[in-house]
């Protein structure tokens, strides 16, 4: 069995091995982007995150980097480490059980049935110390992984550029640009962390977007094109007919919905966001589109408590806010 005490450092360190984990994503699906610290005497000897294609995992990353200095050490690993013997490489707790470590943190209990519960036990009956704690920095960092296990669907971030009265264009159509550069490489920085990005059918016939990234040395992680539409063609761009085709996507944990106001308003009215980024420029602009179309609300007391703000930042003379939505069991967002 885990142990339960929890000692003062552990949030630190699993918090610190969260935001390596993010180096991983996207690139590591279709496995989760896992991180893991090896610690000795209060000094990180060895690193590593899920590399592209899921292979290396991050704890055989951290154990080679830290050698004959992972024995006696701490290991902290945002996700459970497996338990299945695979072909493309060895099961991580075998590798740990090999490495000798004196204790293992764990962040979160992997949901996969070939490993739940299963990594920690095999490690416990080594002799190695295992606690596992319900990490919230973990949690936030395996949210696609674990939206798509307990939900069976990607992760889904909505974002909204508008003015400050909300509008996402004027009334003439016009919208580029509404937000500054600051922003605009604020979302491709977000693209760059997604697996899939959408648009409506409306948005696509009348801007015909890249949706790419276009951020110096990170041009390759420009993500799947998805167009939400039953009669659109193009090169380069799969449609998907409804909201709920998303659970259909292979290989997708993050998805980007970036646009319009149908889209949006489909993905709302559908209960499919999990998060909502928006970047409010200080402009108004005065009978504009708005930027979320009808979602059939039918009373305000039935729009409250079901979004909490999680993120705010300035970006130029552009606001930042990023919100999560609320709920029983619901997974903490991804960033």
């Amino acid at each position: 069995m885990p142990e339960r005490a929890v000692r003062a450092d552990d949030a630190r360190w699993l918090a610190a091995a969260a935001r390596l984990a993010a180096r991983g994503r996207p690139l590591s699906r279709p496995n989760p982007a896992v991180g893991c610290l090896v610690v000795r005497d209060g000094i990180v000897v060895g690193r590593g995150w899920t590399r592209a294609g899921g292979r290396p995992h991050a704890e055989a990353v951290a154990l080679a980097e830290a050698g004959e200095a992972a024995r006696g050490a701490s290991v902290y690993v945002t996700l459970e480490p497996c338990a299945h013997r695979a072909g493309r490489g060895p099961a991580c707790s075998d590798l740990l059980v090999e490495a000798r470590p004196a204790r293992v943190v764990v962040g979160q209990r992997d949901p996969d049935e070939r490993t739940r519960g299963r990594g920690i036990e095999r490690l416990g009956a080594a002799g190695i110390a295992v606690a596992l704690h319900d990490c919230p920095a973990s949690r936030a960092s395996l949210a696609g992984y674990l939206v798509q296990a307990e939900r069976g669907r990607p992760h889904v971030t909505l974002k909204l550029a508008t003015s400050l009265d909300g509008a996402i264009a004027t009334a003439g159509g016009e919208s580029r640009w509404i937000t500054g550069p600051a922003a605009r490489a604020h979302v491709h920085s977000r693209r760059a962390m997604a697996d899939a990005i959408l648009v409506g059918g409306g948005t696509w016939r009348a801007d015909a977007p890249r949706l790419d990234v276009r951020l110096p040395g990170l041009e390759a992680r420009s993500p799947r094109r998805l167009v939400l539409s039953r009669s659109i063609a193009a090169p380069g761009v799969e449609t998907l007919p409804a909201p709920a085709a998303i659970a259909g996507l292979e290989a997708v944990q993050y998805l980007y919905v970036e646009g319009g106001a149908g889209a949006a308003a489909a993905f709302l009215a559908a209960d499919l966001v999990d998060r909502i980024e928006l970047y409010r420029a200080p402009i108004v602009i005065g009978g504009g589109a708005g930027a979320i179309g009808d979602i059939g609300l039918s009373s305000l007391a039935a729009a409250h408590g079901r979004w909490r703000l999680a993120e705010r930042r300035q970006l130029g003379s552009d606001t930042f806010e990023a919100y999560r939505r609320q709920g029983q069991g619901q997974p903490q967002d991804g960033d």
